[in-house]
């Protein structure tokens, strides 16, 4: 459900979704499941931005993961961003949500959030013939390795690290997020709030 808001304009009081207000402060949400929709709205909202002008983008980030391709097209849209990219783990950063945290310029988590890291899943009931219950077997090992590939590259670890640190569901608290080098800082959400207002297109 879209939560909306009252702004003033010259023709009188209209009501705007907070999403777009937020939109219109250079800042973008990351909500809920990773999903192909959720992941082609980002993408055209960072490409919109960067049209705009090269001024930060904040984005917020409250997601238990989701679907790994659609991860990595938003991935691509973070790195590929002319405009400098902050974003702020509100909650929760897990699986491909993590990966997202750390691939941003600036990386940030509120005191209270949390991140976590494993291994591909892979999700529903396997069936098939042992030729393509192989395939699958091989293209999540080819998976595995590019995931940790981009974590070792936006973290300073090694392969084999990163493969250590997801062997499991690793939780990272803030401080340990940075220790790991997922994240930069803590903040207070005032800063948040600093980020959001000090934005203008």
């Amino acid at each position: 459900m879209s939560t909306s808001t009252l702004i003033k304009t010259n023709s009188g009081i209209t009501q705007v979704s907070l999403e777009a207000k937020f939109f219109s402060k250079r800042c973008i949400n990351i909500n809920g499941e990773i999903t192909d929709e959720l992941a082609v709205d980002f993408t055209d909202k960072i490409l919109e931005l960067n049209l705009e002008s090269n001024e930060p983008i904040t984005v917020l980030i409250n997601s238990p993961g989701g679907e790994i391709n659609s991860g990595l097209l938003m991935y691509d849209a973070i790195v590929g961003s002319k405009a400098p990219v902050r974003m702020i783990c509100r909650g929760k950063a897990y699986s491909m949500g993590a990966v997202l945290l750390a691939c941003a310029g600036k990386r940030y988590m509120l005191p209270n959030s949390e991140l976590m890291l494993h291994q591909p899943m892979l999700g529903g009931r396997v069936s098939g013939n042992a030729s393509s219950i192989k395939s699958i077997s091989d293209s999540m090992l080819e998976t595995k390795k590019k995931i940790n590939s981009l974590l070792a590259k936006h973290t300073g670890k090694t392969e084999e690290e990163i493969d250590k640190a997801t062997d499991f569901d690793h939780y990272f608290s803030p401080d340990e997020a940075i220790a790991f080098n997922l994240c930069d800082e803590i903040i207070e959400f005032s800063k948040v709030i600093e980020f959001v207002k000090e934005a203008e297109w």
